[in-house]
């Protein structure tokens, strides 16, 4: 997928992460013509992301990976304690969930950075999508109809729209001139390193405390791998050795475990975790999606979960502008949802990190919607307690032998109608319909739910449903 030259396309996404290669995937099965720049050689190869969160994996369910995101991963392991070699206990990291009809994924899934991009590429593949490598963009330029990313080889590459996918220190974002606004987390340098170890067992998330004057060390088995990830913390003025034997030395100076037994050292790296928010997520032609938007401490696995979250909001809203289904307008909604989500997920995970909330029903992330978005709309009354408003995610379950989430799944929208009468005429071709008795958290009525898998639309009645599906061109 590299050897790529053009010149024009429709969606120009900067950026080979999570976030670009999504967006790819959620882009490439709408049939949306986009192309994805890279400007390094190849896909990133550390773990640095290591968390799928439950309402991740129901995008990604909906996108076509499960399955192999599942096979690639795991549970994650109980942290172990240990102080001078030996094991002082255990220590549970996550506070426990079960899964429910509404809810099948109930715990974050254990999967390395570098294999969900992996899988998320090969889907791209699958699907016809693209990525050119070795591209780096240095400039833009746009118009009232077209963004122009200029390369750092001198060519350039002319879209309808452009998403800016490539990272905290995104260089689209600073050529717009967005500002971000944050904070410093924690002022000292973190190593973050993926390591072959012998001898230490993979069924516990090493933690070795703070001890005789030396910060923190973890070690954690990497699920689906041979691989663990070590983490340290060192103090705000220290310079953090990359090397191999840095590594070597770090481990063996705070652990048990000897410099020789890590036998490997596949990839390492260093920053000081930080919190911060793009101003805008837009400029004109220009949107900004994942790290290049809101940049988060690792600390709960929010990063990038929101971040796919991101394309999985906003790949919905380019597909129906571009086939010119939906008014350009469409795309204003993607900031005013996503913002404010990306905000809650940073003091969330700042809280995470200085151990002020634990990780728990929050971090699952599927409590999220967009009750007060501009795209929502509740025409009922009294609602009860717990039950499914517009703008909540819409919950999986079993309607007259139909799972819902294989309903959902898929570029189009869904309509259920529970103990409540469906319109008369035809919803248009890009609604499917499933019928049922009252369920669940539902309880009865009409809901219609985006591509996104949020509730969109509900009423006790059809009434209105027709002129909110003409907004997005699916009347019948």
């Amino acid at each position: 997928m590299n050897t790529v030259d053009a010149t024009e396309t429709d969606v120009l996404i900067v950026g080979a992460g999570p976030t670009g290669l999504a967006l790819g995937v959620d882009l490439a099965r709408r049939g949306v013509r986009a192309l994805i720049l890279e400007r390094a050689a190849g896909l990133f190869p550390g773990s640095r992301g290591k968390g799928v969160q439950p309402r991740t994996m129901e995008v990604f369910d909906d996108l076509g990976v499960l399955g192999a995101i599942h096979a690639a991963g795991g549970t994650y392991p109980v942290a172990m304690v240990w102080r001078d070699g030996e094991r002082v206990g255990e220590h549970h990291t996550f506070d426990p969930a079960e899964p429910g009809e509404d809810s099948p994924y109930n715990e974050p899934w254990m999967v390395p950075q570098w294999r969900t991009q992996e899988i998320l590429a090969a889907r791209l593949a699958e699907l016809g999508g693209t990525i050119a490598f070795g591209r780096e963009v240095t400039g833009l330029t746009q118009d009232a109809d077209t963004v122009t990313a200029h390369l750092a080889s001198g060519g350039a590459v002319r879209a309808r729209y452009l998403v800016a996918a490539d990272g905290g220190r995104s260089a689209v974002r600073r050529a717009l001139g967005i500002g971000m606004t944050g904070e410093t987390v924690d002022p000292n340098p973190t190593l973050v390193a993926d390591v072959r170890i012998s001898g230490l067992d993979r069924d516990n998330w090493h933690i070795f405390p703070p001890h005789d004057g030396a910060d923190f060390l973890a070690v954690c088995p990497l699920a689906g791998t041979e691989d663990f990830q070590v983490t340290a913390r060192f103090p705000e003025d220290a310079a953090v050795d990359l090397s191999p034997d840095g590594v070597r030395k770090v481990v063996a100076e705070r652990s048990h475990i000897a410099a020789e037994d890590v036998t490997e050292v596949r990839w390492a790296s260093d920053f000081r975790p930080r919190a911060a928010l793009a101003d805008r997520f837009r400029s004109g032609r220009v949107l900004l999606a994942g790290d290049a938007a809101h940049v988060h401490s690792p600390a709960g696995g929010q990063g990038l979960n929101t971040s796919v979250q991101d394309a999985y909001n906003l790949g919905w809203k380019l597909g129906a502008v571009l086939a010119g289904e939906a008014p350009a307008a469409l795309l204003e909604s993607y900031e005013e949802e996503r913002r404010p989500i990306a905000a809650q997920m940073l003091d969330l995970s700042t809280g995470v990190h200085r151990g002020e909330v634990r990780r728990g029903a929050a971090t699952r992330q599927l409590g999220l919607g967009y009750r007060e978005s501009s795209l929502t709309v509740e025409t009922r009354g009294a609602v009860g307690e717990g039950a499914v408003r517009a703008g909540d995610r819409a919950p999986d379950g079993t309607v007259d032998g139909v799972r819902l989430f294989d309903a959902f799944r898929g570029p189009h929208w869904t309509l259920l109608a529970l103990g409540a009468d469906a319109p008369g005429g035809d919803v248009g071709p890009a609604v499917r319909v499933v019928r049922g008795g009252s369920h669940g958290a539902y309880g009865a009525g009409l809901f219609l739910v985006r591509p996104d898998g949020y509730v969109g639309w509900a009423g006790d009645t059809p009434e209105g449903l027709g002129a909110y599906l003409g907004r997005f061109g699916l009347s019948g």
